[in-house]
């Protein structure tokens, strides 16, 4: 029997986070998020087997679980945040035996590369990177106590956990045991049951390889995590993540080697993020649509999952086209659930449609003298309040949008609904300095331009907590840019005297070409703008 800590029982130490709910896959519904240890939250993520490098795929689980942890932290919690490295593995070995290397050699280049695209994605809040090499000491005690405990047995050198020992085994996927026979691979003969998996692998000719009570060896893939989250977060954390493609075997796994062996829940919540699908194959997954059977639907989505062995490319590819604010945006446009639709056309319109918030920014900047990223904000939920002095009719209309922020944000995580909510609360803003004839320097009265400063102040608050907006994109220069800057001056100049004879058509093929080459007009009171789409 399973034993919860008498601390799981406790509420929230911040009233104002009563209202979070999370989607628990274990009993597939919505739960009050309740920590372990009140006022802290752990969190274990399953990480990449460094072999080859990362593709986008890899960035969907670190990028929404930063977010995740950001609004945690808002929310008043300390946060702990675990992704682990799978530096051992059959690929790895597999994969450097081609390239003629190390094991060790080759995991550290991908861990390399990993990192790299991390740190592109503004994914900069993981507490702990642990490899499975580094922790082969807590890996051999973890088998250890399930062979005490009876849960495991040695076969030729290999060790299995025994299945049928563990009554609870499936409860996670909802997997019965019976269902899960069949031939078993190529060690079935050495096994208990076909559905038993092995904690400890005998190592063959020219493998790594390291020293144990059984012999030498290397450990299987899913005891590293149970050994690693136990050894950083203890025998019962809060939540443990990844892809929807790890219910099974990975995770079912996981549950059962950590319960066997310490007589506790190893995780309260289990988050399971929707798959990237690449475009071809939505609505072709097995004959069926996957706008249709999304959520929670593993085979379906594992059938279009972009992977390595799908040709996925390298993400330092996707990186030379794109920001990494806008691949991250792209990521958190849909609920973390729902599997991701993915193109570079997908990539392409997202990309447009931010350029509503890089164009409100140069306003804020032009009417206050000020830089939108050096806006000061609340970065806590409980602190935030409007600045004193500051009222009136979009302080207001910025609560509101606020609240209605949480609310997505509060329900299991929905930061889909959080961005479009900040796309209906930039077109208020927009629609302020409008009205209020802001661009017109005259018009700007210090108690609106008080109020654009408040309800802007909000929304960077918000657009934090999601890691967005954070820096400002710099465009890259040439040496050209002098040249380009008086040619646009030139095609400005030759525009308003099209539109000043009212040779209209000119005028507008001026724009639709400066369009189609990337490049944005903005004409206001003061004369027209130009500049190159982020």
């Amino acid at each position: 029997m399973l034993t919860s800590p008498a601390s799981a029982a406790a509420a929230p130490a911040d009233s104002t986070t009563a209202r979070l709910r999370v989607y628990n896959t274990l009993t597939k519904t919505k739960e009050p998020l309740v920590p372990v240890v009140p006022g802290k939250i752990g969190i274990y993520l399953c990480g990449p087997t460094v072999y080859k490098p990362s593709h986008i795929g890899h960035m969907v689980g670190p990028v929404i679980f930063d977010a995740v942890k950001r609004y945690l932290r808002y929310c008043g919690y300390q946060v702990t945040l675990v992704i682990n490295v799978t530096d051992v593995d059959d690929k790895l070995i597999a994969e450097s035996g081609k390239r003629q290397m190390t094991m060790a050699a080759l995991a550290e280049e991908m861990t390399a590369d990993y990192m790299r695209n991390l740190a592109a994605m503004g994914v900069d809040t993981v507490d702990h990177f642990p490899k499975a090499t580094d922790h082969m000491g807590d890996i051999i005690a973890l088998v250890e106590q399930l062979m005490k405990k009876g849960f495991a047995y040695v076969s030729d050198g290999d060790v299995y956990f025994d299945v049928g020992q563990d009554r609870e085994y499936g409860k996670l996927s909802h997997r019965s045991v019976e269902s899960l026979q069949g031939e078993g691979g190529s060690t079935a003969e050495r096994k208990r049951s076909v559905a038993d998996f092995a904690l400890w692998k005998r190592a063959k000719p020219n493998e790594p390889a390291w020293d144990s009570p059984w012999g030498k060896g290397r450990p299987g893939w899913h005891i590293e995590c149970s050994a690693m989250s136990g050894r950083l977060l203890g025998k019962t954390f809060d939540i443990h993540g990844g892809g929807l493609d790890l219910v099974f075997p990975h995770h079912e796994n996981e549950i059962a080697q950590s319960e066997c062996a310490h007589g506790a829940a190893q995780a309260k919540y289990w988050m399971h993020n929707g798959l990237m699908q690449s475009s071809s194959e939505v609505g072709k997954v097995g004959g069926r649509n996957t706008h249709e059977v999304q959520v929670g639907d593993q085979a379906a989505q594992e059938a279009g999952k972009i992977g390595k062995s799908k040709g996925a490319s390298a993400f330092s590819e996707l990186l030379a086209d794109y920001s990494g604010e806008t691949i991250r945006f792209f990521l958190l446009a849909s609920h973390y659930r729902r599997p991701i639709d993915y193109s570079r056309e997908r990539i392409d319109e997202i990309r447009t449609s931010m350029d509503a918030f890089y164009r409100f920014f140069q306003r804020y900047e032009r009417i206050t003298g000020e830089s939108f990223y050096g806006v000061k904000f609340e970065t806590h939920r409980a602190a935030a309040a409007p600045a004193a002095g500051a009222a009136g009719s979009l302080v207001e209309a910025a609560a509101a949008h606020r609240e209605r922020f949480l609310e997505f944000m509060d329900d299991d995580f929905n930061t889909g609904g959080a961005i479009g909510d900040l796309f209906d609360f930039v077109k208020v803003l927009n629609r302020f300095v409008d009205v209020q004839r802001l661009e017109d320097a005259a018009q700007r009265r210090p108690e609106t331009i008080a109020e654009l400063k408040a309800g802007t102040r909000t929304f960077r608050e918000l657009a934090a907590t999601l890691g967005l907006f954070r820096d400002k994109i710099e465009a890259k220069s040439t040496a050209d840019d002098g040249l380009v800057g008086k040619l646009m001056e030139l095609l400005i100049d030759l525009r308003a005297e099209a539109r000043k004879t009212k040779n209209f058509a000119a005028a507008d093929k001026i724009r639709k070409t400066l369009t189609e080459l990337g490049i944005v007009l903005e004409d206001r009171a003061d004369g027209t703008l130009w500049s190159r789409k982020p």
